[in-house]
């Protein structure tokens, strides 16, 4: 039963499309528990998704656990472009591209000091498409980038005021892009599909330490990734001489970070977590793709990002409202990290708030969590570059929010 329960909690990992939507392309949504509380979970008791949010939490785990989740995001948002005079040509919205983020852990106590846990979670995903016929999909069209993260892990607990944890990262990516190609940024002469997958792996590391019944600190760090994408690229066009095939190649490198978090019990009843997330984005330098023969007349496709390091804040409170029920509540604030000249129409991303609540119910054997959230997006302008084939100067992306609803069921041995 546990062995089947494990199997089919990873292959729905594996196998559900990820989807970020218009706020980006960090996951954070890795269980209801965890959207409930703004992502800000790290010190959970008997959580098997402790495996993702901090994995040193894992020695709270007592004897198995196995649990899964799955969270739908939906991305709404406007934008305006403009030509080079400041004159608006274009106003639209992004077509609604629902998806999941499905998290499957395992967690079992090998003894009074030695725990294993591994998890099946996303950590960067997105999907954006806007109007095939519209200046936008000069930029981009539709852009999806499916992820999943597999994390084996050992945790130790020294003692009753230190555990650690060390992980390994297994990390798929699958991403495809779609734009339209301009001539001179005016006449629409195709489009062109990008489409590759590659796997890479990394790594991450934890520590616990408990000053008293009360206070707890944790940090997590996670290594940055680099993929070496291969891709199949294709041109479609009317005017033959731009149908073409050919092979793609490019490096995209994943950013590490670190997770700070603060745990503070008031009593048996109610707690909170503080949590900061530096992400180190400044990685995401260029989006370059090359192909082995011209597309669109074209040898690459070069797209410099610049994107800068940023932050990212959250609050959690939990309350046992008695043995069995609990509601939860949550607030999370992200830093934008993309300048200007770095923007684009694939994660046209402004600074973020997420607001949420969620409620659990427990039993000796199970975990039933439900949340919901909203993510007010933000803002974000950013430029377009005419002589790498965008039909405008500059895009503003606005009125933008992500609903958000997950649900979690863990099931312990």
């Amino acid at each position: 039963m546990k062995k089947h329960f494990l199997a089919l909690g990873l292959a729905a990992a594996l196998l559900a499309p990820q989807a970020a939507g218009a706020e980006g392309f960090a996951i954070n949504e890795w269980s209801a528990e965890g959207v409930a509380m703004g992502g800000a979970r790290m010190f959970a008791e008997d959580d098997a998704a402790n495996v993702a949010y901090n994995p040193a939490s894992i020695t709270k785990v007592n004897g198995e656990a196995m649990k899964s989740s799955a969270t739908y995001l939906s991305p709404h948002g406007s934008y305006k472009i403009y030509k080079d005079d400041g004159t608006e040509i274009e106003a639209g919205k992004n077509k609604v591209h629902a998806g999941w983020a499905v998290g499957s852990y395992y967690v079992k106590q090998i003894n009074d000091k030695e725990w294993f846990g591994i998890g099946a979670f996303p950590r960067f995903a997105m999907v954006s498409e806007f109007e095939r016929g519209s200046k936008a999909s000069s930029n981009a069209f539709f852009s999806k980038l499916n992820g999943v993260s597999v994390t084996p892990t050992y945790a130790h607990k020294f003692d009753k005021k230190w555990s650690a944890a060390v992980g390994a990262e297994i990390n798929y990516v699958g991403l495809e892009l779609q734009k339209n190609a301009f001539a001179g940024g005016v006449a629409n002469v195709g489009s062109v599909q990008i489409e590759g997958e590659s796997y890479a792996l990394g790594w991450n590391a934890a520590a616990n330490y408990t000053f008293d019944d009360k206070n707890e600190i944790g940090v997590v760090y996670r290594s940055r990734i680099t993929h070496s994408l291969e891709a199949d690229a294709k041109a479609y066009s009317p005017i033959s001489i731009y149908n073409e095939k050919a092979n793609a190649y490019g490096v995209v490198t994943l950013p590490d970070s670190w997770d700070i978090g603060y745990n503070h019990k008031f009593d048996n009843k109610t707690r909170v977590e503080l949590k900061a997330t530096r992400t180190n984005w400044s990685t995401y330098d260029a989006l370059n793709v090359y192909f082995d023969k011209p597309i669109f007349l074209q040898p690459a496709a070069l797209s410099d990002k610049n994107w800068e390091s940023g932050w990212r804040y959250a609050i959690g409170v939990e309350h046992n409202l008695s043995d069995k029920y609990a509601v939860m509540a949550g607030f999370a604030y992200d830093q934008s990290s993309i300048p200007f000249d770095g923007g684009d129409f694939l994660v046209p991303t402004g600074n973020r708030r997420t607001y949420s609540l969620g409620a659990r119910y427990n039993d000796k054997k199970q975990t039933v969590a439900v949340a919901l959230g909203w993510m007010d997006v933000g803002d974000l302008s950013f430029a377009g570059h005419p002589a790498k084939g965008d039909a405008f100067t500059k895009a503003h992306a606005y009125d933008s929010f992500t609903k958000i609803a997950s649900i979690s069921y863990q099931r312990k041995f």
